[in-house]
């Protein structure tokens, strides 16, 4: 069948909307037609060259939809079943999902390079396979993807809505709740306030911190973390730092959750230097794998106990947070309406990212057309 696609050919080139063709679902496989789409930056990463993926590939990792078709061997979902995709696909036995590090799993390889864990593709035009970011291409209207990838959710829940579980939600909150183990009392900073960024003040809010200090240079951003459950807003580091030791007598943060769009060496030390004894700094934000951004102390490090880790979707489970979090939204303890700040057309996906550049939004979301 055809399919509208937003297709990046190269670093540093925009998305270009065209017609692509692509292959009914294999064994284990499923035909999604893509309700919504978030614009994380990640798929930016891959224009900025931060990320080196194969091109040419259909971006777009955060989706949610309606199965229309199945493929033999797939048990999961059935046609007509509403799904939010997990941007990591889960096996279920694999070593790290058989430990309960479904964010961790094997299948998870390929997702750069698009293709199923077999090498082949589902997408084609112009006479070469076309890969699909985190073997999902949220940024077309219809995909062949793994069932690996898709959780079935709440059919009466709206898709615009849940597609924002599918990567921001839970890698903000995880940080927070799994990732950082934010508990009562705790004071928790969170550096960088975008999709990812505004999850981790509310995940960190709900597990009962006393401060959840927000920093982010964009005043819109500040005042969108205060009301998701941050005490506190900062414009600087310097300015959250000072204001951490004088509310913790001296002792500093809990955690530093560092959820800003590109890592850097100085965003990195800044975290360090806001923990106190044991407190552990928690990586979710992305930079070009080649850069080395992690320089601090060791001796500090070691005297003070720090503890600086990294974490890949928040270190959730996507089969049962994917749907744990829509629930606690149905239940109205999550906030998740309130996270998008604008709607656009596939047609519009740069202006989006644009938009995002220029620090318009909390999380733009795609609708493609019904």
């Amino acid at each position: 069948m055809k399919t509208k696609a937003a297709v990046l050919f190269d670093a540093g080139k925009p998305f270009e909307i065209m017609e692509v063709d692509l292959d009914g679902p294999g064994p284990g496989e499923v035909l999604i037609k893509y309700t919504a789409a978030g614009l994380c930056h990640s798929d930016l990463h891959l224009i900025d060259n931060d990320l080196v993926p194969r091109f040419p590939i259909i971006g777009g990792h955060e989706g949610a939809g309606v199965i229309e078709d199945v493929g033999p061997g797939v048990t999961k979902v059935a046609p007509g079943d509403h799904v939010v995709c997990s941007f990591i696909p889960n096996c279920g036995t694999c070593r790290y999902c058989a430990t309960g590090r479904s964010n961790l799993c094997d299948m998870g390889a390929t997702i750069l390079d698009g293709h199923m864990p077999d090498g082949s593709f589902r997408f084609h035009g112009g006479g070469s396979d076309i890969g699909a970011m985190c073997m999902l291409g949220t940024f077309s209207e219809r995909a062949t993807i793994s069932q690996h990838s898709v959780v079935k959710v709440d059919d009466w829940l709206p898709l615009e809505t849940a597609v924002l579980v599918g990567c921001g939600v839970p890698s903000g909150w995880g940080t927070a709740n799994y990732a950082g183990g934010v508990r009562a009392g705790d004071t928790a900073v969170v550096f960088g306030i975008g999709g990812l960024g505004i999850n981790a003040v509310q995940g960190a809010a709900s597990a009962g911190a006393k401060y959840v200090v927000a920093v982010d240079p964009v005043e819109f951003k500040r005042e969108t973390a205060l009301k998701f459950g941050a005490t506190h807003a900062f414009a600087t580091a310097e300015e959250a730092t000072a204001k951490i030791a004088e509310l913790t007598w001296g002792q500093m943060a809990d955690q530093a959750l560092i959820l800003v769009g590109t890592v850097d060496e100085q965003v990195v030390g800044e975290a360090f230097d806001a923990v106190g004894k044991g407190g552990t700094v928690v990586i979710t934000g992305l930079a070009n794998p080649e850069k080395l951004t992690v320089h601090v102390s060791g001796g500090v490090m070691t005297l003070f106990e720090k503890t600086i880790k990294g974490t890949l979707f928040g270190s959730s489970n996507p089969q049962y947070d994917i749907v744990k979090l829509l629930r606690l939204y149905d239940a109205g303890q999550l906030k998740l309406d309130e996270l998008v700040t604008t709607k656009y057309t596939l047609d519009q996906v740069n202006e989006g990212y644009q938009d995002l550049r220029d620090g318009k939004n909390i999380r733009g979301v795609i609708v493609h057309d019904s």
